[in-house]
């Protein structure tokens, strides 16, 4: 098979075509034949040397899914042989196959194509354990999403709108601060011209968010404490703006504020099958019925990951970028 590795840390050009074995799946994992993998933030750490992947995953990079599954693991029952599906996987998706756990595949929704389902789970997942479950996210609430524009972003502005939640959202220009709006955000905060507490506090009369959700950390962290409503709950999910912040630690007492972080790639597959069974419970139905749809800014073919990496860190893209194998 065609797949794509890291010949060693460093800028796009590193990503080469190579030919690797067909991987054959362990016990209680399927082999896909992958027609569209996603491209996500993660990658681009990996082919950096910055983002390691865990023990005894394969070294071809890759997150996310979508194709036929041609082959079945030891006691593997579902996805039955011939079924379309998208996973999550920890690694591998750069290629025509790759073994997913089966517990972390999901149906291909009949409103979506394979391209736009390869875009669903690794920020699905992201947003449904990190907003809904570990922030709980409630109707009527009020959620701040940092990087509104990113797949990340645009993911919790369609799940947060879904559910009932008001959303604001941060974003670099003024095009993408529209496209939010035009996704649900009700309020888009430029954060090269305005300053998101008080734009946040403004926008919510003074109480400030519920729910914000920071994949910037760094200086982010202590203006989000600022942002949160008392009883917020701050979900950082990655460090782009910054491993290290200085935070006074007094509002987060008197606000009486949760600060919640985590990782999703090294998590087990029985933690991920659990949310991938909330997923196909609680989100499946509303893409079935056509109110939820990916929003994809780019196709690139599996033999131009280097292209789609580039894209990536340019910060151009609204959305997400898709690979095809």
């Amino acid at each position: 098979m065609t797949a794509i590795e890291i010949r060693e840390p460093g800028p796009p050009q590193v990503l080469r075509a190579v030919q690797r074995a067909v991987p054959v799946p362990a016990a209680g994992e399927v082999l896909i034949h992958v027609v569209a993998a996603g491209v996500n933030r993660p990658d681009v750490l990996q082919r950096k040397g910055a983002y390691a992947p865990p023990p005894g995953v394969t070294d071809i990079p890759g997150l996310e899914v979508a194709g036929e599954v041609v082959a079945l693991g030891e006691g593997v029952r579902e996805p039955a042989l011939g079924e379309q599906v998208c996973a999550l996987v920890a690694g591998g998706g750069y290629a025509q196959y790759v073994n997913a756990p089966a517990v972390q595949c999901l149906p291909v929704p009949a409103t979506l194509s394979l391209e736009e389902a390869a875009a669903l789970p690794e920020t699905f997942f992201t947003v449904w354990l990190n907003v809904f479950e570990r922030a709980r996210l409630k109707r009527g609430e009020t959620l701040l999403v940092h990087g509104g524009s990113s797949g990340i972003g645009t993911t919790a502005i369609l799940l947060g709108v879904a559910f009932g939640a008001r959303v604001i959202v941060t974003a670099g220009s003024a095009h993408k601060c529209a496209a939010c709006r035009a996704l649900g955000a009700e309020v888009a905060i430029n954060y090269h011209e305005s300053d998101f507490v008080a734009a946040t506090l403004r926008a919510t009369d003074g109480r400030g968010a519920d729910v914000i959700l920071d994949m910037v950390g760094g200086d982010y962290l202590g203006r989000d404490v600022a942002a949160a409503a008392v009883e917020g709950r701050i979900a950082l999910i990655a460090l782009q703006g910054g491993a290290k912040a200085e935070l006074d630690l007094r509002p987060l007492l008197t606000k009486r504020l949760t600060l919640t972080a985590s990782t999703l790639r090294p998590q087990s597959p029985a933690s991920k099958g659990r949310i991938a069974s909330e997923l196909r419970q609680q989100v499946w139905p509303l893409i079935g019925a056509g109110g939820l749809r990916p929003v994809i800014h780019a196709r690139f073919p599996l033999s131009d990951a280097a292209g789609a990496h580039k894209l990536m860190e340019s910060g151009a893209h609204i959305g997400k970028i898709v690979l095809l194998a």
